[in-house]
Order: structure tokens, then sequence, then C-alpha cells
């Protein structure tokens, strides 16, 4: 690659890498200034102040889903967040995960979006046995669209049953109530082991004052039906009562303080030790065009320790390299897409990130490897799918991708994913997608999230049109062929941006390249807390 290449490529990436963090800066505003200083008024807290009061001081907090609902609900104002905050940090040196309703947004109101955030955390926590910690602050349902939240498997009410599931698991809930909790609401705090409530500014009910007296007449104020004393001192329903917020986060403190350890998987961790390429490297390796070549060793030597990494069967199955390797100390096996252009004795071949057979093969046997080995399993993604033709299906393409797709659906390691680049089709899938179960799924800006690349699709989509128009006995000019491509373009690009991804949860972050490697070390320090209980079973294998 060239100086002129590699400055392009890093120029590309940080302007990304900017842009992302422009669009953070107005997420993180939540419901606007307004809103907080009405908060503040009230002598509460932000969600994002409470979390960072919470938190040990010198404690990072990987923020989980932050562009959630990013461009969706625009004829409602907007859902920045998905109206909660959550993510993974430590409290009195314990690894935790904290869930902050923004009160700012909605007065914390539950879109279908903050169902699924909040269903994700949970499964977070269940995965990782960690302790999660719920700061309610919540009007309850956002009724417009209740019958998108309500009553389906998957929406609100599986968060209750989530309560119960992580009671039977012994895994730590508690919380505080730090302002409104309304109707269904309600039983998440109380369905934790135990419940703080701020005098006050919190109250909980199963109906508020209007409701109670429209339903049966009775004439009481919020405060004497579900404030803290009511219910601190007559139901029994709270714990602990709290001056204000930082009393009520000092309390959780308290609590975290005294719980027993837990015992570890036993993954192996040994010092950390800096990559001795540069990391920043990164942002000129990674090429701005989508089907330009590079070596993909080339990323990892910038993200694993040492920049050393230990190939399995380097000569064979090229457009996937398979490496035992560490990050921050932890043993690692990384399965990554290769896009360099290699040579063979037919000539040069461009990999292009495509899977080839003894590819998928050598990636199937590499995955029961680890798993035998328990060693966590990190997929990079920059994959344009399956290699297609006569040949590729005459050398049976799809019993070995189907062999790949085995393995890793059912590994009991660990599995991690960072989409880099290109994540199309059932490459998508093969190499660990949201579908397969990661611990955690992140993408780079560079990420591209589709069924199929975009020129590719956009002609397809266009061929449909035009034959839908010609039915109706439309005449398709130049002209009009050439602006319809120009307006599915567009349309196709957008959905498959990571933050189309990030604002419906198919991935849990967008991150900076160099911020790589302590999120996974962040994430293998969580699955640390569940011992394996499965043992690795891939079921039946097409040979």
């Amino acid at each position: 690659m060239s100086a002129l290449d590699f400055n392009k490529n890093d120029d590309n990436m940080r302007l990304l890498i900017s842009k992302m963090k422009r669009k953070y800066a107005k997420i993180i505003l939540g419901g606007g200034k307004e809103k907080i200083e009405k908060e503040h008024s009230k002598g509460k807290l932000t969600a994002r102040e409470r979390i960072e009061y919470l938190k040990d001081i010198d404690a990072d907090f990987f923020e989980i889903g932050a562009f959630a609902g990013e461009g969706m609900y625009e004829k409602y104002g907007g859902c920045p967040s998905g109206g909660v905050i959550a993510g993974i940090t430590h409290i009195q040196k314990r690894q935790c995960i904290v869930i902050a309703n923004d009160a700012t947004v909605k007065a914390g109101a539950w879109f279908p979006i903050t169902a699924k955030k909040n269903l994700r955390i949970q499964e977070i926590a269940m995965e990782n046995r960690l302790p999660i910690i719920y700061l309610v602050d919540s009007a309850g349902v956002f009724l417009p669209m209740q019958d998108e939240i309500f009553p389906d498997k998957e929406h609100f009410g599986r968060i209750f049953r989530n309560n119960a599931k992580m009671s039977s698991m012994g895994i730590t809930q508690i919380a505080a109530i730090m302002g409104s909790c309304v109707a269904g609401g309600a039983y998440l705090p109380i369905m934790s082991d135990e419940a703080i409530i701020v005098d006050k500014t919190a109250s909980i009910f199963l109906a508020g004052s209007y409701l109670v007296k429209a339903a049966i007449g009775e004439r009481i104020d919020n405060e004497t039906l579900g404030g803290a004393s009511t219910h601190c001192e007559i139901s029994g329903v709270t714990d602990y009562k709290a001056k204000d917020d930082k009393d009520a986060l000092n309390k959780i403190r308290n609590i975290i303080d005294k719980i027993g350890h837990v015992e570890k998987a036993g993954f192996n961790r040994i010092e950390a030790q800096r990559p001795k390429e540069a990391e920043k490297n990164i942002y000129g390796i990674l090429p701005k065009e989508r089907n330009k070549p590079y070596d993909i060793r080339k990323i990892i030597s910038c993200l694993v320790d040492k920049s050393e990494f230990e190939e399995y069967k380097k000569g064979y199955g090229k457009s996937i390299l398979c490496c035992y390797t560490r990050i921050d100390g932890w043993a690692v096996g990384i399965i990554a897409n290769q896009r360099e252009i290699i040579k063979t004795g037919k000539g040069e071949i461009q990999l292009g990130g495509v899977i080839y057979s003894d590819a998928a093969d050598k990636a199937a046997r590499f995955i029961a490897n680890c798993n035998q080995k328990k060693i966590p399993i990190v997929f990079l993604q920059d994959v344009t799918g399956f290699m297609v033709g006569s040949r590729s299906e005459h050398g049976g393409i799809i019993k070995d991708g189907a062999k790949m797709v085995n393995a890793m659906s059912n590994s009991v390691v660990p599995k991690f994913t960072i989409i880099i680049g290109n994540s199309y089709g059932a490459g998508n899938y093969a190499m660990c997608g949201k579908a397969y179960d990661p611990r955690l799924i992140l993408a780079w800006p560079t990420a591209n999230i589709a069924v199929m690349g975009g020129e590719q699709a956009a002609k397809v989509l266009l061929q449909i049109e035009k034959k839908s128009l010609e039915v109706k006995g439309e005449e398709i000019t130049k002209e009009k062929e050439k602006k319809l491509l120009e307006e599915i373009t567009i349309k196709y690009k957008k959905q498959t941006s990571p933050y189309y991804a990030a604002s419906r949860l198919w991935i849990d972050a967008i991150i900076d390249p160099l911020e790589t490697r302590k999120i996974i070390s962040t994430g293998i320090k969580a699955a640390n807390h569940s011992p394996i209980i499965e043992k690795y079973n891939p079921g039946v294998i097409q040979s």
C-alpha cells in the first residue's frame, strides 16, 4: 500500500469517527438542555449523571445501545438512546451492568426500542452472570405505541420474566426508584432482590391518583398513594428510603460492596502487553473503497498483544484467517475474513472477503479446537458472502458453509463479533452475526450490513421497480431509470449503514477501532463470571 493510499484511508476513518462523535454528542443530551434543567430543578440527577456518580471514579463505562432509536419515532419527537442509558462498568471494583431510564426523553416512557434494549441488557447480564442495577424513572408504556410494546413474547412483559429467571440463577438485581414508576413497570424494581426509593421525588404504584379517581372515585395524592414513606413504613414494598439521588446511589454501592465472590469460567489470562505495531495504523490500513484488497494480518497486528499471533492452517483456506493470540492478556482465537491478493499457480486471485469451501472447513475445525481448549473466539467480519458459481456448487460450498455455521452455532465458549467492513448475506451468519448469540457485537464506523452489496442490490431493485412500472403501462425513459436508480441507491445505502443497524440494536455499539482491545477485554472479563456448563456438541456435521 502506498503512503498516499494510507493517508486517504486514514483521513476517511477519522472523518467517520468525527461524524460518530458529533452524533453521540447530540444523543447524550437526551431530551435537550431544557429537560435536563427541569430535572435539576426537582433536585434530581439525570440518568447519565446518576451512572457517573454510581460507578467507581476510575472506571470506564462501556455504553451499550447508545444509538438505539436513532432516526426512529420522529413524528413523536424521537427517542434518543431508546430513552434508557445502559452499559458495563465497575462498582466497588466489581463488574456490573447498569440501566437507567432517561426522564428527559418523554418522561422515561417505554417505546418499543426501549423494551428491546432492556431485554438485550438483561440478556447480557444473564449470559455473563453479572449483577444488574436498575435506576428507575419512567412514566410507563408510551401509549400511542402500546400495541408494539405490550403483548408479544419479546415485549414489555418479558422483562419481568427475566427478573424472575435471573433471581433463580442467583444473579444480583438491585433497583432504585428515583422518579415515576407506574403500572406494570412497578413490578421491575419489586422483582429485584432489593429496592431503594428516593423520598419526595419518587413514587411507585399500579395506578396513579388520576386513574384511581376515575376507576374507584377515591381522592388521594401520589405521595400518599405510593411515596417513599408509604412503601417503606406501611406497605413494605420497598426496602430502603433515601433522602436524595446520591443517598440512593450510595446505598447501592454499599450493597454491592458486600456481595460474595463467584466461581469463574477460568479463561486464560496473563499480564497484558501493548501491540508492537502502532494501533492508530488501523486507520490507514482499512481501505476507503469497499472492494479494495488489504491484508487482515496488518489489522490484527495492531490489535493483539506484542502484535504476535499463531496462524492455524496458514497455507490452507486462505480467504479466512484463523489464529491463536492474546488481547489485553486474554487468550483468544481470531477468525477473520481476508481480502488480500494471493498468487497461485494460475495467477493472482483477489480473495475479496469471500468464503470458499476450504476456508469454511478450516474455520469449522478451528472453532472446535477453541471449544476443546476453552478459548473465547473473536470474529472480525469483512465478508461479502460465500463463493458462488458452478465450480463452488459442485465442490459442495453449501455443505461446507453449513458445517461452519453448525460449528459456530453450537460453540459454548464466548463469541465476540466486530464488523470492520462488509457484512453481507450468509457471510454475516457464518461469521457470527447477531442471530448467533455473540456476547457482544460491535461495529466500526466503516461497517456495512446488508443482504448484498449496495451496487448489486440497487440494480436488482431497479429491475423489480422497472417491471412493476411496465406492468402499469408506464414508459421508462433513460432519465427516469437514472433517477430511480439514484433514489433506490440512497435508500439502500441508508439501510446498510452502521447507524441504521445500531438504532435497531442489531449491533450493541459503534466504536472507534482504537477501543476494540479494551472492549473485547471488558467482554471476556464479563464472560469469565459465567462458568461453561454445557459440553460442546456440534450435532450432525456434513462430511
